[in-house]
């Protein structure tokens, strides 16, 4: 959440960062390419300059626009991209760009529907088609927001440049990627939806071998193969390992370590298939199947929560530790943008690790952080989990870092990149990362301290924002996501036998507002599908039930929610719709075991700090909590974010005021009190006084007693 130029403060970030990198222009080209936008040329449109150079917009009728200043030199012949970054929770139906001062229908661009973003996110639009006679001194561009009124959209770094190297290449190769693509979403949907008559029934790692027991119907030539993370299962016509099966039953024995591709591989991130040798490789005669049983190095009780409160965002370097006593918070997340502070080459200030004969390095300033950290939820016995971030290429101190973990087919627009597993090389980087955290934060001695789940990423629904691969179908890209799951989770459980990963959503249930965004509820039943076909392992959920709009705390209003499991939206209003459903038999760890649910980022926002929107805002939390007391298949909740942040787009969604306040520097909130009261003998004494604000004469009105459905889609 801090610009660029504070990249290397990222520990003191609030939130799940909110930073975009721009396109690297100098400052004389930047200064040439910015469009100002003209307040005294506007149309139902409220417009506003912010303190932090960000424009804030809020649309007032169904015709909003407003124009650019003219321009005050020739735009350079390059100069065809309009490009910015903004905030939007809302998104826009539609934004349309007219070249004046000859404003007309057929001298536009047209772009439908701006997506979503509750971050600042980078877009950009090529207008070289319509810029062929535009572009001179005294232009200018009339901007429209759509045709809804009450939307709020804050805009940044509005400018007009050439194309990137990286959208070039973007372009040059949509088409054919998008046949690869196409004919790889075919081979998935065939895979899972197979039912093979042969399959791996178990397989078992220990300290150096790996055991894979099955059984195949096939009469000859059937083999055992490997699968490494970089493989695709349904592609790859070669594997690594095959070998010649005697029998129909078997129990077939592996060294777990082997030097392969220059690394020393673990054999522990593999899966393993049945398949039969063809003229031109393999056909698969099983799923592909993961390891079930992972042998720990170390051996001791599973920590539980002690209650359901927790903070979100949580480091030492935020200041008002005592938070963590005073609000009882028994869980937190933390969040590590391990690329930020990742090396190859060794230096003084950087700790070695050494993973599988190779070495990496880690920022030692940083390390001693996060050890502060968990050491302080360790000794406090609160219950952790790391929200695992990987950066652009662009934002890792080092190079050859950035190259290996960017996913090669990141767009420019996302925040974050989906990790890359698609070489041995990235996929050795990614692994050694998460070996050195999980090494750090799991030992039985806490030197470290204690991480005890893993959330991988942010909010992968919306993951054209937070996890991005380009522009990918809900299959496809579940496959790359799950191969970092999957390899996350066994290099966890080689250290803590309890530990889990979990995928990360948010509220938009079976429905989105925007083009890239999938609906949650489709990836997590690609998620189970994942799980039926390839071995089920501990995956948990961290769910993000924000109210419909994130600037409305009055939850209960919201309108998009209903309670069958096909509701667009799964907010505070209905949550009663995701304690269901995590418990429905084929939701459960094999069918028997509720998984593990965390409301892992949520709160309501106070729109200013008058009397009325604080109360307004304590009032959302009280109705949450009073109607989550009955729904006892939610384990946490983590509130985000902490204290309000500049940086997040007008929201005040914090149980603190903005640090820098000045009448009450990162002062308690009334909603900090109503928190603090929470599942205390004080709890009705605090909660009663919201009641008539929210309408109603008794806390069990806001439970919902009726039986969950499951609805049309």
């Amino acid at each position: 959440m801090k610009k660029l130029q504070l990249i290397t403060q990222f520990h003191t970030l609030m939130a799940i960062g909110l930073l975009v990198l721009a396109p690297i222009l100098s400052h004389a080209q930047l200064e040439n390419s910015r469009l100002d936008l003209d307040v005294s040329n506007t149309n139902h449109l409220k417009a506003e300059l912010q303190s932090n150079g960000a424009w804030d917009l809020e649309t007032t009728g169904q015709d909003p626009w407003i124009y650019t200043k003219p321009l005050t030199q020739n735009i350079g012949n390059d100069d065809k991209v309009l490009s910015f970054e903004y905030f939007c929770p809302k998104g826009l139906d539609h934004l349309q760009v007219y070249f004046g001062p000859s404003i007309s229908e057929e001298n536009s661009n047209l772009v439908r529907r701006i997506g979503l973003s509750e971050g600042w996110v980078s877009y950009a639009i090529d207008l070289s088609q319509e810029m062929k006679e535009w572009g001179k001194t005294g232009d200018w561009l009339r901007l429209d927001f759509g045709n809804r009124p009450d939307v709020n959209i804050q805009i940044r770094n509005l400018m007009l440049r050439p194309m990137t190297s990286r959208e070039k290449e973007i372009a040059a190769t949509r088409e054919a990627k998008k046949q690869k693509e196409a004919e790889m979403e075919a081979r998935l949907k065939s895979y899972l939806e197979t039912n093979y008559t042969s399959q791996i029934t178990n397989v078992e790692v220990n300290e150096s071998k790996i055991l894979v027991e099955g059984r195949t119907v096939a009469s000859r030539q059937v083999y055992l193969c490997e699968v490494a993370p970089y493989q695709d299962v349904t592609e790859d016509t070669t594997f690594e390992t095959a070998i010649f099966l005697k029998s129909k039953e078997f129990k077939q024995e592996f060294e777990r370590f082997v030097l392969r591709n220059g690394f020393n591989y673990d054999r522990l991130l593999s899966k393993w298939v049945l398949a039969k040798r063809t003229e031109t490789g393999f056909q698969l005669l099983s799923h592909a199947h993961y390891p079930d049983e992972i042998e720990a190095k170390y051996d001791y009780v599973k920590e539980v929560l002690k209650g359901r409160k927790g903070i979100g965002g949580f480091s030492v370097n935020r200041g008002h530790l005592e938070d963590l006593d005073e609000l009882n918070a028994t869980s937190a997340t933390v969040n590590i943008w391990f690329s930020k502070f990742m090396y190859t080459q060794p230096a003084p200030d950087r700790i070695e690790h050494v993973y599988n004969g190779k070495s990496y390095y880690f920022g030692e300033k940083q390390v001693a952080m996060f050890d502060s950290t968990f050491r302080v939820t360790a000794r406090k016995g609160i219950i952790t989990a790391a929200i695992l971030l990987v950066d652009k290429a662009e934002g890792c101190p080092d190079p050859e870092i950035g190259r290996l973990l960017q996913h090669p087919d990141m767009d420019p627009s996302g925040i974050y990149s989906m990790p890359n597993m698609t070489n041995p090389a990235s996929v050795d980087c990614y692994a050694a990362a998460l070996d050195f955290l999980a090494s750090r934060y799991s030992r039985a001695d806490k030197k470290y301290g204690r991480c005890n789940h893993w959330i991988m990423h942010n909010e992968v629904d919306a993951g054209w924002v937070w996890t991005n691969m380009g522009e990918k179908t809900a299959l496809i890209f579940m496959d790359a996501y799950l191969k970092s799951m999957r390899m996350c989770y066994a290099i966890a459980r080689k250290y803590n036998p309890h530990s889990e990963v979990f995928i990360t959503l948010t509220h938009y249930w079976a429905w989105t507002l925007h083009p890239r965004f999938y609906p949650s509820k489709d990836l997590m039943e690609i998620l189970i599908q994942y799980s039926n076909a390839e071995g089920d392992f501990q995956w948990a959920m961290a769910h993000h039930p924000y109210p419909q709009s994130l600037r409305e705390p009055k939850t209960w209003l919201d309108g998009q929610v209903d309670f069958t499991f096909n509701s667009p939206l799964i907010t505070f209003a209905n949550l009663e719709v995701l304690n269901a459903w995590i418990q429905l038999p084929e939701v459960r760890y094999k069918g028997k075991t509720k998984r593990t649910l965390w409301l892992s980022e949520n709160g309501t926002n106070s729109k200013t700090y008058s009397e009325q929107d604080l109360k307004e805002q304590a009032a959302g939390f009280a109705y949450t909590w009073k109607k989550m007391k009955v729904l006892d298949a939610i384990d946490g909740f983590q509130w985000h974010n902490w204290m309000d942040n500049r940086n997040e787009g007008g929201l005040r969604i914090g149980l603190r005021r903005f640090p820098d306040d000045e009448e009450d520097p990162a002062g308690a909130k009334p909603v900090w009190y109503v928190f603090k009261a929470a599942d205390t003998e004080n709890e009705n004494a605090v909660f009663d006084q919201y009641k008539e604000l929210i309408g109603i004469k008794d806390w069990d009105e806001v439970q919902y007693k009726g039986k969950i459905i499951s609805g049309k889609k």
